[in-house]
């Protein structure tokens, strides 16, 4: 992600202010093909991150599994 971008969501999400960590995750349309562009940002610390994207998948997981069940 461009640095101007990045700088500009940062700001008007104020995620570099008060938080210890933050990841952004950005994706484009698919292509004709079904390739898209995807992007990854983080701030903070690594293993931070990490957690973050750990418990991240494991919510997405319980609601895929709670709208398939439901």
């Amino acid at each position: 992600m461009k640095h101007k971008r990045r700088k500009h969501i940062s700001d008007t999400l104020t995620l570099s202010k008060n938080r210890a960590c933050y990841v952004l995750i950005s994706c484009g349309e698919p292509s004709a093909d079904g390739n898209m562009d995807v992007e990854m940002t983080y701030e903070g610390d690594l293993s931070l991150a990490s957690y973050l994207l750990q418990g991240a998948q494991t919510f997405i997981d319980e609601k895929q599994d709670q709208e398939n069940c439901g």
